[in-house]
């Protein structure tokens, strides 16, 4: 079981080697990061007049992540990025309504998202890229 690898030139002379699912799994990780405080600050900033920080904020980062989501389908099948992006923002977002935004999130809701979590983990790793 070998995975090819990628060389990142550094400079001419020096270079650093990664499995080729690394920088993938780093932009996927880093669009769903800036996509949750996105829609954290966009809760945040609503309700409120259009000109405020939250909403702003949002904004921007919500535009930083949509970036980051290019790279990544730059990178993969958009087959396989779209449902891994979505589930895992719908995971992250989730928790941060829940624990940052004080949100109750009930069991069966719960349940959802782990049922969700499943179907895309068959998606990601059932699917070449």
């Amino acid at each position: 079981m070998g995975f090819s690898t990628v060389k990142l030139p550094l400079r001419q002379s020096l270079s650093i080697s990664m499995p080729a699912y690394l920088l993938p799994s780093l932009l996927i990780l880093a669009t769903v990061g800036l996509n949750t405080l996105a829609q954290a600050l966009l809760k945040l900033g609503s309700g409120k007049n259009l000109l405020n920080f939250y909403l702003f904020g949002g904004i921007l980062i919500y535009g930083l992540s949509t970036g980051l989501y290019i790279l990544v389908l730059s990178k993969l099948n958009l087959s396989l990025a779209y449902p891994v992006v979505i589930g895992l923002t719908v995971l992250f977002t989730t928790i941060t309504g829940s624990l940052l935004l004080g949100e109750k999130v009930l069991p069966v809701q719960w349940i959802g998202i782990g049922l969700m979590l499943s179907g895309i983990s068959a998606i990601a790793f059932g699917k070449p890229t």
